[in-house]
């Protein structure tokens, strides 16, 4: 049979190729895998005992409505109206399989084959690898040396054939927590260009502060021109459970609506119930879980303070440290493999995120507690040796 060519010749999921490194490691230590961005504790309890009660019920494998279960999306725009002092209604709450699908499917509603949408540098690879395989040009926003993207630089970036912006906050895999400042610099931007701003705010609830992430929902206009993207999975331990939600205006929400109705029906019943339980019944056990990673955070942040092995701290937030390896000339490719392989230490490789090798990893904090931070620090000064 023939394949679509244009899938052929997109890269396979680089999360997969890292693990697959594990088949041959030494197994001379126990495996730090620092490589996957999900929760590291259980779900809360409270959803699961929601989700074992419907799914013993007659209709707990039932469809619900498109663009997801009413009272979901009732209680997260009731959040996300708290959080952000705006006024968001249900009637701006799609939910969706997971943030990624989220994504795809704003991408699909915005652009078409030959258009383009910029991603700010580090990009999170399945936004690069989805808009690649639709026929869509991600441009590249290079951010300065503290990762913070400028609308200076995006000036030069915006053609006839620009659709959008991408911005992640708090940066996955760089971490960084755009100010309220900078994220209202691009909508006016986006705004002034006509062309949507698209933030994934996946990890929203681990920034260091309880401000809010922006303003913008603030603006009676805030639909003309942004676009929200939200995940339950890391508030709630739900990756499995393939649960996030979009939200933008009901017009941008309608065109969406008719791409989530052939690729997915509805958001997995499931997914929804536990969302909804997180929301309404473990708000005491999300805010532990986010003090537990603020304090990973901070231990991680303290082990590379003296750069083990040289292995330098760029930025650390949510759930991502962004770390530059002191091997100049040496493809970082090898350094992941060695890590891997023969230190039994798991990362993803900076190329991942970046379309040229600049020399970085990214490390997810979530798995690193204890004297395990010493013990990371101990194999990065081991990396010299090997």
């Amino acid at each position: 049979m023939r394949l679509n060519p244009r899938t052929r010749q997109q890269i396979d999921s680089p999360f997969d190729a890292a693990y697959l490194l594990l088949d041959q490691r030494c197994k001379e230590r126990d495996l730090l895998d620092l490589a996957q961005g999900a929760p590291p504790y259980p779900t809360a309890p409270a959803v699961v005992e929601h989700v074992a009660s419907v799914a013993r019920q007659a209709d707990g494998g039932a469809y619900v409505e498109i663009a997801g279960l009413p009272r979901l999306r009732q209680r997260f725009a009731e959040e996300l109206t708290q959080a952000y002092g705006g006024r968001i209604g249900e009637e701006n709450v799609i939910v969706t399989a997971g943030c990624n699908q989220a994504f795809c499917l704003i991408a699909a509603a915005l652009a078409e084959a030959g258009d383009e949408i910029i991603l700010a540098l580090p990009f999170y690879p399945n936004h690069d690898m989805w808009l690649r395989l639709t026929g869509i040009q991600p441009v590249y926003l290079q951010s300065g040396p503290d990762l913070v993207p400028t609308v200076e630089r995006a000036e030069t970036l915006v053609g006839s054939r620009t659709r959008a912006i991408v911005l992640i906050t708090p940066g996955n895999p760089s971490g960084v927590t755009l100010a309220p400042e900078v994220i209202a610099e691009f909508a006016e931007f986006a705004a002034r260009k006509g062309i949507a701003l698209i933030l994934d705010e996946t990890y929203r609830s681990f920034r260091d502060t309880e401000e809010p992430a922006h303003k913008l929902f603030a603006d009676p206009g805030w639909g003309e021109t942004v676009v929200s993207l939200h995940s339950f999975s890391k508030d709630f331990a739900l990756p499995g459970y393939r649960v996030g939600a979009l939200v933008a205006s009901p017009e941008v929400n309608r065109e969406v609506l008719k791409l989530l109705d052939c690729v997915a029906i509805c958001a997995p019943r499931i997914g929804q119930e536990a969302a909804w339980a997180g929301l309404t019944g473990a708000a005491q056990w999300r805010r532990e879980r986010v003090g537990e990673l603020a304090a990973r955070r901070r231990g991680f942040a303290e082990a590379m303070a003296a750069r083990p092995g040289g292995f330098e701290l760029v930025s650390v937030g949510g759930f991502f440290g962004w770390v530059r390896h002191p091997f100049a000339g040496r493809p970082t490719e090898e350094v992941v493999r060695d890590l891997a392989i023969r230190l039994d230490t798991l990362v993803i490789p900076g190329t991942a995120f970046v379309p040229d090798d600049q020399g970085m990893i990214r490390v997810s904090v979530g798995n690193l507690t204890g004297d395990v931070f010493a013990d990371l620090a101990e194999r990065f000064e081991m990396v010299r040796k090997l």
